[in-house]
């Protein structure tokens, strides 16, 4: 999987043109984003997710990305009034967004909102089973007695994925951030803990 494997599910709107400045800094630096989002929390927040290929990302590695996409964002002044920038890991129960996300977590439970209605319906929840081709594959456990149990979801259609938080998926994240922190000489306390409830 490469580095700067492209974005497959993307930002629209003013959540788009935000990417679109900040992705360049973030990948100069070494990281991938992950999503851009803005909300009306505290007034304005701006949201960035961003990982290192690996998977991890430390405060000071969330320290680094605002400090980067600050002066970036100030010259191209894309948000019309006064925001908080927010830059955070994408959690355990991350948003879905490259193809080789898709496979990273294949076996493990997903939500998917489509942009483009598929089989009569625009949400799916089931066990992402990887790629197949351009599309993500999935087993539907409300599949109609009779019919298929596994749809292929075309990632170009796709609004939102998000892998849904079980116990399978903490223990496969834990493991999977433990082996990224050794195999970089590093330890866990140094990771972020962003999975609580704000």
């Amino acid at each position: 999987m490469s580095d700067q494997e492209p974005r497959i599910v993307t930002e629209q709107g003013l959540d788009a043109r935000v990417a679109a400045i900040i992705e360049p800094v973030i990948e100069d630096l070494g990281y991938r984003l992950v999503r851009t989002r803005i909300s009306a929390a505290n007034g304005c927040t701006l949201q960035i997710m961003a990982e290192r290929p690996d998977g991890t990302m430390t405060v000071d590695d969330c320290e680094t990305i605002s400090r980067a996409v600050s002066p970036a964002l100030d010259v191209e002044d894309p948000i019309n009034r006064a925001y908080h920038l927010e830059v955070s890991s994408p959690g355990i129960d991350r948003p879905l967004v490259r193809a080789g996300d898709f496979d990273r977590w294949a076996g493990h439970e997903m939500k998917v909102e489509m942009d483009v209605m598929q089989d009569g319906r625009k949400r799916f929840r089931g066990t992402l089973l990887g790629v197949e081709g351009v599309s993500a594959k999935m087993r539907l456990p409300d599949a109609p007695e009779g019919e298929a149990d596994t749809v292929l979801l075309p990632m170009e259609d796709i609004g939102e994925a998000k892998l849904v938080l079980t116990d399978d998926l903490i223990t496969a994240a834990l493991q999977a951030e433990k082996a990224a922190l050794a195999a970089r000489g590093e330890s866990a306390d140094e990771l972020t803990q962003d999975n609580t409830p704000n």
